[in-house]
């Protein structure tokens, strides 16, 4: 038996197919897809839509024409007119006065009574990322709060319509006699444009933070919830640190994105923005559950940057817009470089989405650093990643129990329960390329060791059989007849029948291939511009912070 399982072994080491590495032994290759198609999977689940919104009541007196300073004022209507400066017709007349008035309108207006009022609510969108599984994440610091003299204008813009129209109204109809034309509608709006929007009061202020979150199993409807977010801390808006940190509780097993470094990128390398663009969140034309799913733009790195008190900036051209602020911007390795915070526009309000501008990630970290949050990634995002490569290698019955065991960590999770249909789908049509797990090579070669002990241990029992049945029958004269023709014997010798040969011999065992898995996919390697932080409201008109 020694010398039996000491064969065995020989052939073992010879025959035993080698079985792949095990999975975790095994490097992170990038499956042959391609780079945004890999990291839109990996890094969507983290990026969500945020909003901050204010509530207030509204205050704007009634206003009343200022006596003396009208009268004046007509009185140089009047000399104008003599002069020749303005025509003598009663409409001209009127859009002389009404130009005077906008121009200057608390001079020609002032306060009354009764004070009107209105509740408003005001706000943006803009959008943030996981960087803990617990519930911290990050923005940009004009994601959060709005400067005073903004916010009065947000306020103006959604509370103050009606009143204006209202006065524009009343004003055109003590024209007795003049039919307004379209220039004087406009000057007439202009002046309680003005005038309402300098003396508005608002009152019972309040602000609140929330993040859209998915509903359970995936996915977000109308029937969605804002979830509260709590403010840990803010920088300084667009051009200083423009950073936010907020805090929703009661989280675990949130998907996060990792954080790189600066050096990862530099010029000429492809930058990737993750985000919400609100021309597209804001349109009527596409659905809401695809309105909330980020989009994802490229671009080159076409230079680092610094403001005026220092503050490091890198210029890209992947495109973004309003809403896009806070979103997180990987390099082609799928770590966060930086975070998307303010664009270009025009002198006429229109923006650019050639010219992007990121704040650095050691700005994110520094910050990061000073509340003592760590940047970390759970379960949930190690086993959506390693799904999703199998999955992207066609890999499904080992995509589908780690997607499973994602859904089940994080039941809220936006994609995967269609990443589970889609997989098994595929498994159904016999798409499914997986590889053999390690015990089936074990099996196999242990199944071919198994047949060749008993092949050894067979031949021998029969070679021993055979030999004591011709022992047995010798000494009866049973001699076999021999196969050669007979010769004759030298003096001398006896006749002894040839050897008996063996009954069979065994083939011993050409250890075959039993044939390999797929193999990993390999890894592959004119007008003048201001700048604007990003946002869903209206930029400031000189490009700074408020």
């Amino acid at each position: 038996m020694t010398k039996i399982a000491a064969v065995a072994a020989a052939i073992v080491t010879v025959a035993l197919p080698a079985a792949p590495a095990a999975a975790d032994d095994a490097p992170d290759e990038r499956p042959d897809v391609s780079v945004g198609t890999w990291l839109a999977a990996r890094t969507q689940p983290a990026v969500q839509l945020t909003s901050f919104t204010y509530t207030g009541t509204v205050a704007v007196p009634t206003s009343t024409i200022n006596e003396t300073a009208f009268n004046g004022l007509t009185q140089q209507a009047v000399e104008a007119v003599q002069a020749g400066k303005i025509s003598s017709d009663e409409r001209s007349i009127a859009k002389w006065l009404f130009q005077r008035i906008a121009a200057d309108v608390d001079t020609y207006l002032t306060e009354t009574t009764p004070e009107r009022t209105v509740e408003a609510e005001v706000g943006g969108l803009c959008t943030g990322w996981w960087v803990t599984p617990d519930g911290y994440m990050v923005t940009g610091a004009h994601c959060v709060q709005v400067g005073e003299t903004e916010l009065s204008q947000l306020f103006a813009q959604q509370a103050l319509a009606k009143f204006n129209e209202q006065d524009a109204k009343e004003i055109i109809s003590g024209l007795q006699g003049i039919e307004a034309d379209e220039e004087i509608l406009k000057l007439a709006q202009q002046i309680y444009v003005t005038f309402n929007t300098g003396h508005m009061k608002i009152r019972n202020l309040q602000q609140s933070l929330s993040v859209l979150q998915s509903l359970p199993g995936g996915g977000v409807d109308k029937t969605a919830k804002a979830t509260p977010a709590e403010l840990v801390s803010v920088g300084e808006s667009y051009p200083g640190k423009d950073f936010a940190l907020l805090k929703v509780n009661g989280q675990q097993n949130l998907p996060t994105v990792p954080l790189g470094e600066d050096a990862d990128v530099r010029t000429g390398d492809t930058l990737y923005i993750s985000g919400f663009p609100g021309l597209v969140t804001n349109t009527p034309f596409f659905s809401l559950e695809s309105r909330l799913e980020p989009a994802l733009t490229e671009g080159p790195y076409n230079a680092k940057r610094a403001t005026q008190t220092g503050v490091p900036y890198i210029q890209t051209q992947a495109p973004s817009y309003q809403g896009n602020s806070g979103g997180p911007v990987f390099s082609k390795d799928g770590k966060v470089i930086g975070m998307l915070i303010a664009g270009t526009v025009s002198e006429g309000g229109e923006a650019s989405e050639s010219e992007s501008f990121v704040l650095p990630v050691s700005i994110i970290k520094e910050k990061l650093g000073e509340k003592n949050v760590k940047p970390a990634q759970g379960v949930t995002t190690t086993r959506y990643n390693e799904a999703l490569n199998d999955y992207f290698r066609n890999y499904y019955e080992d995509a589908l129990p780690k997607f499973r065991e994602v859904q089940a960590l994080f039941p809220n999770h936006p994609y995967v329960a269609k990443y589970i249909s889609d997989t098994q789908a595929a498994i159904s049509a016999g798409k499914d390329e997986s590889p053999r797990p390690i015990l089936m090579w074990v099996l196999i070669g242990a199944g071919a060791l198994l047949v060749i002990v008993l092949a050894v241990v067979l031949a021998k029992v029969l070679g021993r059989r055979r030999r004591r049945a011709v022992a047995a029958h010798a000494p009866y004269g049973a001699v076999p007849t021999p196969p050669w023709p007979q010769h004759p014997l030298p003096a001398g010798q006896a006749q002894v029948s040839p050897p008996v040969p063996p009954a069979y011999q065994p083939y011993g065992y050409n250890g075959s291939n039993h044939g390999h898995g797929p193999q990993a996919g390999q890894p592959y390697l004119g007008d003048q511009t201001r700048d604007v932080r990003y946002g869903q409201f209206s930029p400031p008109r000189d490009g700074r912070p408020s």
